[in-house]
């Protein structure tokens, strides 16, 4: 293996020691998964998803190994995770490897969005393999090397879910509001709220709303295209992950389209503030068996299902208001106007419709 990108000023956030950042030989065994990190243990991570619309209830990584986590310079934990690596017990008969082409493309277009201000996960680092491998054509092989808030997406709940592991489901919430929703249990004192389970599933359940929000509207304000929303590519974090055939926009297009199996338009440009609605839709179907069961036990079985799904449908129904917000603020700073009144909405949307007709750049 042979160490082509190295990204520094994300190791140097990482701690990562100035003696093994001088060492490329060591580092392109490391994060080629040739050799393996003092103290990681490497695992593959289970999830399910929602593929173009269609369930798949176990998909997993099928090439991807989670190394271990680190706390950076922001005192935030990272997950550092190897793609390309290899098989895995869910690689269903692909070789587990990755072409060098797509690896750059990750660090190219995650280290892209992250300095232009949209949240993403990062590459440290693109090793060739010295592998060739094959794609129908011979492909140069690689591993890229990912850091993350986090893996956790929609298709880990859905696959609890899925299996109805209740106990499972409860932990992953627990675990998800600690690690990423901390504001949820805690106050700005530093003081525990005592929430009862049923209000934090509701309040974790909000915040995923927001945080997909913001990063869908992020997307559309610098003219990213994700390519492939499915429900096992949709962060918890409300992170950026999973680089397939995503692009910036040239020619203002919303109906643009980028990945070659999206025969549809599913996740054109332009409708990825509505695919981020249906993707929190079904992680609310997920909760809604833990909601069910913290429901008050006087109440008859169908009595408590009711009263989840509306407290559930309440929120998913504010997406919408909350999107259309947050989308109209974005445009009114793009184009520097000082508010988001009926006529700069209409302002907006009559820009974007000349935009299209006369094919402008959309930057």
């Amino acid at each position: 293996p042979v160490l082509l990108l190295w990204n520094k000023p994300l190791a140097d956030h990482l701690f990562i020691s100035k003696d093994l950042q001088n060492d490329e030989r060591l580092l392109s065994q490391y994060f080629s998964g040739t050799q393996l990190l003092d103290g990681a243990e490497s695992i593959a991570l289970a999830y399910s998803g929602h593929q173009f619309g269609h369930f798949n209830p176990q998909l997993g990584d099928g090439r991807a190994h989670l190394l271990g986590e680190v706390i950076d310079r922001d005192n935030i934990r990272r997950d550092i995770q190897l793609k390309g690596s290899g098989q895995t017990g869910f690689s269903r008969r692909g070789d587990g490897k990755c072409a060098l082409a797509p690896a750059l493309r990750e660090y190219i277009m995650s280290e892209a969005l992250f300095a232009l201000g949209v949240p993403t996960s990062r590459c440290l680092s693109v090793v060739a393999t010295g592998e060739v491998i094959n794609r129908g054509l011979a492909k140069t092989g690689a591993v890229v090397t990912r850091v993350a808030a986090s893996h956790i997406r929609v298709g880990t709940f859905q696959y609890f879910a899925a299996r109805r592991d209740l106990a499972s489901l409860r932990a992953l919430v627990d675990y998800s509001i600690q690690r990423h929703f901390p504001e949820i249990d805690i106050d700005e004192n530093g003081n525990n709220k005592s929430l009862s389970f049923e209000q934090r599933v509701l309040a974790f359940l909000s915040c995923a709303i927001t945080q997909q929000i913001n990063l869908v509207v992020e997307w559309l304000r610098i003219g990213f295209i994700h390519g492939v929303m499915n429900t096992d590519n949709t962060a918890i974090s409300g992170e950026t992950i999973d680089f397939g055939p995503c692009a910036m926009l040239g020619v203002y297009d919303e109906e643009q389209v980028f990945s070659s199996i999206d025969e549809y338009g599913r996740y054109a440009f332009g409708k990825q503030g509505r695919i981020a609605h249906w993707n929190m839709a079904r992680l609310a179907d997920c909760l809604l068996p833990l909601l069910i069961e913290a429901a008050d036990k006087q109440l008859s079985e169908d009595e408590r299902e009711q009263q989840a799904i509306t407290k559930v449908e309440a929120l998913i129904h504010q997406y919408t208001d909350k999107y259309e917000e947050a989308y109209f603020t974005m445009y009114a700073k793009k184009l520097g106007l000082s508010d988001i009144e009926v006529n700069n909405k209409a302002l907006t949307n009559d820009l974007l419709t000349l935009m299209k007709t006369k094919k402008l750049d959309h930057t």
